[in-house]
């Protein structure tokens, strides 16, 4: 059999341009012509990327997770929210990725999953911070919606036996649970507010939901929160009457010191008004009769006169019954700076300093 030389051929590929003919010149030996060849687009791969699947209208995505929340498969659409949210901020089409977010912390909380919804409403508030959104009534609006789907739980009456101490227990934990949750989203809510547009100390609506709920639904309540929130908020009816109730089942002693550091709050702020408004309102009821009450009903007077010596020798007469909480001479500090003046010894303090710093 006869042998057939081998040779080495070239071929080289010329792509000329998109959706465009390729020429291709074989290349063999001296006395072979180049030969043209002209292929279809379809006949070779496509050397682009292939283009990323088009998103479909966010109604679309809603009504499908939507039906997975409705089967009660909670935790798998928790990370279908979390994923395809995700590609619509990437997308830049955050006004849909707002919308599933919105959507999905609303159904997760109405259904009791308090974890997986308020994550939802977390990052919810973070895509607003990426889209910067300013602040307005139609976004205040959804978060107050979010706000009032957190769900509210009654503590077990009447109890006696083991299980139903287990049971206040178990509800106690819950309890504990849902306010931290929520604490979260409106902390960054109010964070958002501030930096888009609402008052330097975020959006008083923001401060009286937090306020408001973490007086009704705290296992453990803390009044110094609930006022540093309140003293934020626009809404000093609703301050009050929260005080009256807690003057009603609270321990002897922490009504008057509730009351004082209400009004002190708003003292140092400058919010002299609001401070009279808020003790006028309480004066309805029946005030605790401490020394420390009667400080505060001496302060308020003196404030609006130019008469720091009366100021001084409240302050001194007075200094036992101040000094049963350590934040009121802070606060009375910035009291003395703000309507007379005076400088302080250290001037990094202020503003409630560092004992309230946790609270926002």
């Amino acid at each position: 059999m006869k042998n057939i030389p081998t040779r080495t051929t070239v071929i080289s590929v010329q792509f000329i341009g998109r959706n465009t003919s390729i020429k291709l010149n074989y290349k063999g030996s001296p006395s072979t012509s180049s030969i043209p060849v002209v292929l279809e687009e379809g006949d070779i791969m496509s050397r682009e990327r292939p283009r990323k699947a088009t998103l479909p209208p966010a109604e679309e995505n809603i009504k499908k997770l939507e039906n997975v929340i409705n089967e009660g498969n909670y935790y798998g659409a928790q990370q279908m929210y979390k994923s395809i949210s995700a590609r619509y901020v990437s997308a830049q089409r955050h006004s849909e990725a707002l919308d599933i977010l919105h959507s999905g912390a609303c159904l997760q909380l109405k259904n009791g999953q308090v974890t997986c919804g308020s994550e939802l409403a977390v990052i919810y508030v973070e895509t607003l911070v990426k889209a910067k959104v300013p602040y307005g009534d139609d976004v205040l609006d959804r978060i107050r919606k979010i706000y009032k789907t957190f769900p509210q739980i009654p503590l077990p009456q009447d109890l006696g036996e083991d299980d139903d101490m287990q049971k206040l227990n178990e509800a106690l934990g819950a309890a504990k649970i849902h306010v931290d949750c929520c604490l979260s989203f409106l902390r960054a809510a109010i964070k958002w507010s501030a930096e888009f547009g609402a008052h330097r100390n975020g959006s008083p609506e923001l401060h009286v939901m937090l306020a408001e709920y973490v007086y009704s639904e705290s296992p453990e309540l803390d009044m110094t929160r609930v006022s540093y929130h309140f003293v934020r908020g626009n809404n000093q009816k609703k301050f009050a009457s929260a005080l009256v109730n807690f003057m009603g089942k609270c321990y002897p002693g922490e009504d008057d010191l509730a009351i004082a550091r209400a009004i002190l709050m708003y003292l140092a702020m400058g919010n002299l008004r609001d401070a009279n408004f808020l003790m006028d309102e309480l004066k309805k009821h029946d005030l605790p009769q401490s020394d420390l009450i009667q400080f505060v009903n001496y302060l308020l007077p003196t404030l609006q006169r130019d008469a720091l010596p009366l100021f001084n020798m409240l302050r001194t007469n007075y200094r036992s019954s101040i000094d049963r909480e350590p934040a009121f001479k802070e606060l009375l500090d910035d009291i003395a700076e703000l309507f007379y003046g005076v400088q302080r010894k250290n001037p990094l303090q202020g503003m409630f300093g560092d004992i309230f710093k946790m609270m926002g």
